[in-house]
């Protein structure tokens, strides 16, 4: 059981020195800040592990995706040498591709221009109600 007379809060109290208020803060904030530091590190270290894990998967799918695209536009090769000459096939598909790839890239660059940073989304919350806390708001 614990003494009523015994302060164990570290809430302020009405009667406390604001000074002593002040130098708790100075003593409180530093553990704050490293401890939003870990964190925002735990925080990018999970969302690194993840985005590796991704990155990998989408890796094996695309090469096996860039294989099964490879033989299909042999098969269009083969299939327009049917009807044309073999040279004039291929460099019908060979252009087809370079316009495709023409337009990914265009695309790709607009998505990468949208893209944002990755950040650490708690901690920044966490820091605007410390940082208010600190100002007198509340949370």
């Amino acid at each position: 059981m614990s003494d009523p007379t015994v302060k164990t809060s570290a809430r302020p109290t009405d009667d406390e020195p604001i000074g002593a208020l002040v130098h708790r803060l100075s003593e409180q904030i530093p553990e704050l800040v490293r401890s939003e530091l870990r964190l925002a590190q735990a925080e990018l270290t999970e969302k690194g592990k993840r985005a590796g894990l991704g990155i990998g998967m989408f890796s094996a799918a695309g090469l096996l995706a860039f294989l099964g695209l490879s033989t299909l536009i042999a098969t269009a090769v083969l299939v327009l040498a049917l009807v044309l000459p073999a040279w004039a096939a291929a460099l019908i598909v060979a252009v087809l591709l370079f316009a495709g790839a023409g337009v990914a890239a265009l695309v790709g660059k607009k998505e990468v221009e949208q893209a944002t940073p990755p950040a650490p989304e708690r901690t920044i919350a966490n820091v605007k109600e410390d940082v208010a806390t600190v100002k007198g708001g509340h949370s």
